[in-house]
């Protein structure tokens, strides 16, 4: 066993822009690019293996063909989780995403979409939407019909390192000038409920879907606030994010020694500052890594040794 790294997929976005160039290295096509899948085995946008035995297939195929060999005992059909990385260099539209059983019913798919983020970069001043400050339904619709956006939309500045849970239900947008890395269910069902007025290069404006948003959301809004779990390590820091259902998530400060064991399920692991090397003790590897590389740690992989100073974050379902 070692660690595969995946490919990263690229969306264009009206609301994108270049600094996953610049701030990652990532090689991007041309126009807006919005967000980078990091880790995904949606049919959106896939993740291909490029290290490894599974080295040319794509995540979803290695996870019907290999789950139990690689990710450990899941009863469920389909690989559930998603890692992204998103610039919004302008506003994103303020949207609502369903719950498991409102996906099942709503578009026939198994996944809702709860989601967290762990801010990247913010510029002075950003802040996102999250949540909303009508108290009934009807209060809800009479706003958003009445587009009394300002009063009815919460606002919250954010800053690098700041961490957030979104659960599914809960009104948000990611403001302009923020980076986040997202980790979320392995789902792209969205609700726009807001777009500002934009128009796209054809001067037609996005679609909205207030029906289904207002079916979805929670009212009043109510979104849990998980408190960190911070442990001091000889080797680095180790936070513990969240852990919900869904998934748990963790920020990992790395210096030279630091230790990442996993045991029956596979993880998933994305750099997000410095590089530098790990040990894989079990197979005797070293493999270079860096800032935006992301990968899939096998289940039972052993001790993996970090050499170098990094920030890591990763997560398992």
């Amino acid at each position: 066993m070692s660690l595969y790294k995946l490919a990263p997929v690229f969306k264009e976005r009206i609301w994108g822009g270049r600094k996953l160039e610049s701030a990652f290295g990532y090689k991007i096509p041309e126009g807006p690019i919005g967000e980078c899948w990091g880790i995904s085995a949606h049919a959106h946008g896939e993740s291909v293996l490029e290290t490894g035995p599974y080295k040319g297939m794509r995540l979803s195929q290695v996870w019907e063909q290999h789950k139990e060999d690689v990710f450990g005992e899941y009863e469920l059909n389909e690989f559930p989780l998603l890692v992204k990385v998103l610039d919004a260099a302008a506003d994103l539209s303020v949207q609502v995403h369903p719950n498991d059983e409102q996906a099942m019913k709503l578009e026939g798919e198994p996944y809702g979409k709860t989601e967290c983020w762990y801010v990247l970069h913010a510029e002075p001043g950003a802040e996102l939407i999250i949540g909303h400050t009508a108290q009934t339904k009807e209060e809800f619709v009479g706003r958003v019909e009445a587009g009394e956006w300002s009063s009815l939309l919460q606002k919250k500045p954010v800053q690098k390192g700041d961490f957030l849970f979104v659960e599914s239900g809960t009104i948000h947008a990611i403001g302009a000038g923020i980076m986040i890395l997202e980790i979320q269910q392995s789902s792209d069902t969205t609700y726009r409920v807001y777009d500002f007025d934009r128009t796209d290069v054809e001067g037609n404006k996005r679609e909205l879907h207030i029906e289904k948003a207002i079916e979805v959301s929670k009212i009043p809004h109510d979104n849990p606030t998980p408190e960190p779990e911070i442990k001091t390590l000889e080797k680095g820091i180790l936070t513990k994010l969240v852990s919900t259902n869904e998934f748990t998530v963790w920020h990992h400060d790395v210096t030279s020694g630091y230790e990442l064991t996993n045991a029956d399920r596979f993880q998933l692991l994305s750099v997000i500052e410095g590089e530098g090397m790990v040990h894989v003790e079990k197979t005797g590897e070293t493999i270079a890594v860096a800032k935006g590389d992301h990968f899939l740690v096998p289940k039972e992989s052993g001790r993996i040794i970090a050499e170098g100073s990094m920030e890591w974050v990763t997560s398992e379902a």
